[in-house]
């Protein structure tokens, strides 16, 4: 503890509508109280998550599928209180802590807590630090891939915040890859990948697959659909969804605004994570995300028509195939002046390692292509670009 002048203002925690803190455990009591004691930090002092899936973790899984490697996961008990502190940051006594007469007395933190703007980037450099010395290299590309070669075997890790995918062709390297991680941090061996980061997956002799069944059917039940009829596509054929003040200018003002609009938000958002294994519906997401600021009944309506589509196959997903094919294929294309609203094309790709989909990706450009030419060079560029 250290005398210093201390007037920040405090955080808040989370609490419920009558004001009381959400807790599950007396754990998370006391993290959040702890939280509450620490002053708001300044904008400057930006937030780091280190996140993986994307194209390289999709690569890394299909290889694993490819050349049957064991995959296993692992967490990392109170992975933000193990990074160190290299600022001076201070955090008022908790209630208690005050001595008769003593008063302007702060802690200094040496560890970085929870609720600190430095807590992610701290915990990453920590565990960057004791997989460097364990001969493990970092990739430039994607500071989350990890990888160590030892004669003709390797062991990949891939880093999610505090859980943590680790897969190679043998077994001993992958367990004394544990122990080296057990020494350092506390850790929980999960064993085998099952479920991971809301995404269940089942592995046979024709590979990986990966779906999210779970998350879709509680998004299903939340919207009360259980007992809806599913539909076959996602979109009705040619449908045109049109902003406010396009229909102002034609005159077609039936279609009023949606009265809450945070809810239409809420449902784009759970949807937009269903696209990790969901390539079929990438499209009808991102022309809905265009409508967010101010959605109408319309637009609502065709979402909801999205997730009765998912209802008729929610562990739809995507199979990791055993099939050694070590070739890059991609396809795209374009659909020129697409939006109604704009006028722009909307372009789209996806790229495939043999008969494993690693990256896919449907997007209106930002700008207006004079022809249909131009607009399928655009699109190419774009699936260029992924594979550079």
């Amino acid at each position: 503890m250290i005398a210093t002048q201390f007037n920040a203002t405090v955080k808040e925690v989370k609490t419920d509508n009558e004001g009381e803190f959400i807790s599950t455990s007396m754990q998370d009591f006391f993290k959040a109280y702890i939280i509450n004691r620490l002053p708001s930090q300044t904008l400057e002092e930006k937030s780091f998550y280190e996140a993986f899936f994307g194209e390289d973790a999709m690569y890394v899984l299909s290889l694993a599928a490819q050349h049957n490697w064991f995959v296993h996961q692992l967490d990392i008990y109170n992975a933000f209180l193990q990074g160190d502190l290299h600022d001076d940051v201070y955090m008022q006594l908790p209630e208690g802590f005050h001595t008769q007469g003593e008063s302007g007395l702060v802690c200094e933190l040496v560890k970085s807590l929870y609720g600190l703007k430095q807590a992610s980037r701290q915990w990453n450099l920590k565990l960057s630090e004791a997989l460097l010395e364990s001969d493990f290299v970092q990739s430039s590309l994607d500071h989350s891939l990890f990888i160590k070669r030892k004669g003709s075997d390797m062991v990949v890790i891939l880093v999610y915040v505090d859980d943590m995918l680790v897969t190679g062709s043998n077994l001993r390297l992958i367990e004394h890859t544990k122990a080296i991680l057990h020494k350092a941090f506390k850790i929980k061996d999960l064993g085998e990948l099952k479920f991971f980061w809301g995404m269940e997956f089942s592995r046979s002799v024709k590979g990986i697959l990966m779906n999210q069944m779970k998350y879709a059917l509680k998004i299903i039940s939340d919207l009360g659909l259980g007992n809806a009829k599913p539909a076959w596509t996602p979109l009705e054929a040619n449908i045109k969804l049109t902003i406010q003040e396009l229909d102002c200018l034609t005159g077609e003002l039936d279609d009023e605004l949606s009265k809450d609009k945070e809810q239409y938000q809420r449902l784009i958002g759970k949807m937009l994570y269903l696209t990790m294994t969901r390539l079929d519906i990438f499209y009808s997401i991102q022309t809905f995300s265009q409508f967010l600021h101010q959605p109408k009944r319309s637009h609502w309506e065709v979402a909801v028509r999205v997730m009765k589509y998912i209802k008729r196959e929610p562990g739809l997903g995507i199979l990791l195939s055993s099939k050694r094919v070590n070739k890059l294929n991609v396809y795209c294309d374009a659909d020129w002046a697409a939006c109604p609203n704009t006028r722009r094309l909307v372009s789209g790709f996806l790229a495939k390692h043999g008969e494993t989909l690693l990256s896919w990706k449907s997007k209106k450009q930002n700008v207006v292509s004079r022809s249909s030419a131009k607009a399928e060079y655009k699109s190419m560029t774009n699936a260029i670009s992924e594979l550079v």
